[in-house]
């Protein structure tokens, strides 16, 4: 599954953030953006189990991060 994972940093610790985001398995690219987000997290997983891991336990814990908010992705 992939989904796309948007970001709400604390000022101040943006790099770090991103820089710890970047080294989670399974995180593919990341995107600093203007407006209510402050970055954006292209994720691929197997699973929607593992996808969930990796969005409340890696990067929801990364130091910085304030909020997310995941939009998966799906085939029509």
């Amino acid at each position: 599954m992939i989904a796309f994972v948007l970001v709400k940093l604390t000022a101040g610790l943006e790099q770090k953030a991103i820089a710890q985001i970047k080294s989670i398995p399974g995180v593919k690219e990341v995107y600093f953006t203007f407006g209510g987000w402050d970055a954006m997290v292209i994720a691929e997983t197997p699973t929607m189990d593992k996808l969930s891991s990796l969005v409340v336990r890696e990067v929801r814990s990364a130091h910085g991060v304030q909020a997310t908010d995941t939009l998966i992705t799906t085939n029509f």
